[in-house]
């Protein structure tokens, strides 16, 4: 069966590749804003990793929603609704959600800096939520009492495993 722990622990792994594919992207912009790149290779890179970011996210969405947790499907809802929008609201002509020939645009290039931080923000509230829920989860797994071999509530290990052995030296002169 698929836990708590595995889920929680996927979300925070999804939620890091999500920020380092921001990272990336916040970097590539700011190449582009000081004509490190072009606008073609640019809008090239960038268009490319679209797809997987959107991926990831409904992917995080569809994990929430089926191991009913409902509050983080609603915290994640809009974040999901706006990528989406962004990735199918592309229009006719160009080539992607970043175009070359409108990238340029002084007032485009500053709105999509804009949008990878506002992202970026998001995400990582959503990696400390996501870390948050993981360690709530482990607290909350039962611990078997009677096969722990470890002091949990004051119950001392076993003394048999931890004591050292004594060996008599005198017999080996």
């Amino acid at each position: 069966m698929f836990s708590d722990i595995l889920l929680f622990a996927l979300n925070v792994l999804l939620t890091l590749v999500l920020v380092f594919i921001i990272i990336y992207f916040f970097i590539t912009l700011s190449d582009l804003e000081c004509d490190y790149l072009n606008a073609q290779e640019c809008t090239g890179k960038l268009n490319f990793w679209n797809v997987p970011k959107l991926w990831l996210q409904l992917g995080m969405l569809f994990l929430l929603l089926l191991f009913g947790h409902w509050i983080l499907f609603l915290f994640n809802l809009p974040i999901c609704i706006y990528l989406a929008k962004r990735f199918f609201k592309v229009p006719r002509g160009n080539m992607g959600e970043y175009d070359p020939a409108e990238i340029h645009d002084t007032s485009k290039l500053k709105t999509h800096l804009w949008g990878v931080g506002i992202h970026f923000v998001w995400q990582m509230v959503s990696f400390f939520v996501f870390l948050y829920c993981l360690l709530d989860a482990v607290m909350n797994e039962p611990v078997d009492m009677e096969t722990d071999d470890v002091t949990v509530l004051n119950k001392p290990a076993a003394k048999e495993l931890y004591e050292p052995k004594h060996y008599d030296m005198s017999n080996d002169l």
